[in-house]
């Protein structure tokens, strides 16, 4: 009897180790001096590569990009019932550390120009709610927000400002690194982004005394004595030596990823941009994305759902735009400030496969099964 292949998988965005090895380079060091536990000279040089990297003058090497977001949070004084605005249009990891500081959250708004925060809607924001904590800025999908107005608005109202770099890292903003204009910016390490630890994040920011206290923080806030003594609540959020390891090789191949998910991005512009109904994410003169994931809107007769699951019964990964955080049973409780731009994009939105394994073979894969959906 005749079994039936099956086609290979594609991923949306998957980890891609580089070819020259230079990840094993340091983890071999870690394993060599026995330094594998927390802290070591992989976690110190990753923290100072990617500070370098980014234009920042400290950084803090943490478990997980939601940790950064937390302490952040933290070191911008955010605490019980103090209010936080938060981009409506994101991944949960953003809004569940206000949580965590027992702060609430309002929801704001994107606009159809960058798919990030609404600065009209940041406006409404402050004139309903003028004693704000802090901002937490997303770049989503590596699409830069548009800073210069969201920061213009933050100062004038003297607030704290932390950016939710996680998927953005490579990204400028008028030849800046995105992650680099507010007190506070936050990277993610995970799986599938752009590069890897297996999972981590890194907090930067100028303030090199605040990043200092981060670092007391994520290590169970233990105080200078001889016996373990704490005089603050301490959390366990710093990064393996290996792990690091794996970051600082990942850092040396970033250029090339970037330039990989650009590729990536016009190649499905230029193969499905004409089709009716398709929209690809914006592009502004003074943004250069790592275009993370490749992500379309579409209003035709040919919807998301069409789309995804064209590609899933090839075994092609995709997935919808994030559904925003005052549609979520959790967060739907708090107020959002807007006009329904977010669920406009999620409701029209797809993402599609941005794996930089991929090859013009993989692409074409994609292509011509969501073309087959138009000329059938």
């Amino acid at each position: 009897m005749e079994t039936t292949k099956v086609k290979e998988r594609i991923f949306l965005s998957s980890p891609h180790m580089s070819d020259e090895g230079y990840e094993m380079q340091y983890i071999k060091e870690a394993f060599d001096t026995n330094w594998i536990a927390p802290l070591g000279e992989n976690v110190n040089g990753f923290e100072r590569e990617l500070a370098e990297k980014v234009g920042s003058k400290a950084a803090a090497a943490l478990s997980s990009g939601t940790a950064a977001i937390h302490l952040a949070l933290k070191a911008a004084g955010v605490g019980e019932g103090d209010i936080v605005f938060c981009p409506t249009l994101t991944f949960s990891a953003t809004a569940n550390p206000i949580i965590y500081q027992n702060a609430t959250p309002v929801f704001i708004d994107s606009d159809y120009e960058t798919w990030n925060m609404s600065p009209k809607a940041l406006e409404e924001a402050f004139d309903k709610y003028p004693e704000v904590k802090a901002v937490i800025v997303v770049h989503l999908y590596g699409l830069s927000a548009d800073m210069d107005k969201i920061m213009g608005i933050c100062k004038k109202h003297n607030v704290a400002v932390i950016e939710d770099a996680a998927e953005s890292l490579g990204t400028y903003y008028k030849g800046k690194h995105t992650g680099t204009f507010g007190d506070y910016g936050i990277f993610s390490f995970n799986g599938n982004k752009i590069i890897t630890t297996s999972g981590g994040g890194m907090l930067v920011s100028n303030n090199e005394e605040r990043i200092a206290k981060a670092r007391f923080w994520a290590t169970q806030s233990r105080d200078q004595a001889r016996h373990y003594q704490h005089s603050e609540l301490g959390f366990n959020y710093r990064m393996s030596n290996v792990v690091a390891g794996i970051g600082r090789g990942q850092l040396k191949v970033l250029d090339q990823r970037v330039a990989k998910k650009n590729y990536i991005f016009e190649f499905y512009k230029r193969a499905l941009g004409g089709l009716e109904g398709v929209e690809f994410m914006p592009s502004n003169e003074w943004d250069e994305p790592n275009y993370w994931l490749s992500s379309m809107t579409l209003s035709g007769l040919i919807r998301p759902i069409d789309v995804m699951q064209a590609l899933e019964k090839e075994n092609i990964e995709s997935r919808p735009v994030w559904k925003p955080m005052h549609m979520q049973p959790f967060f739907e409780k708090y107020d959002f400030v807007g006009d329904g731009v977010s669920e406009k994009l999620f409701e029209n939105g797809v993402c599609l496969p941005s794996d930089t394994k991929m090859t013009d073979g993989d692409l074409e894969r994609v292509v011509e099964n969501i073309k087959g959906l138009w000329f059938k």
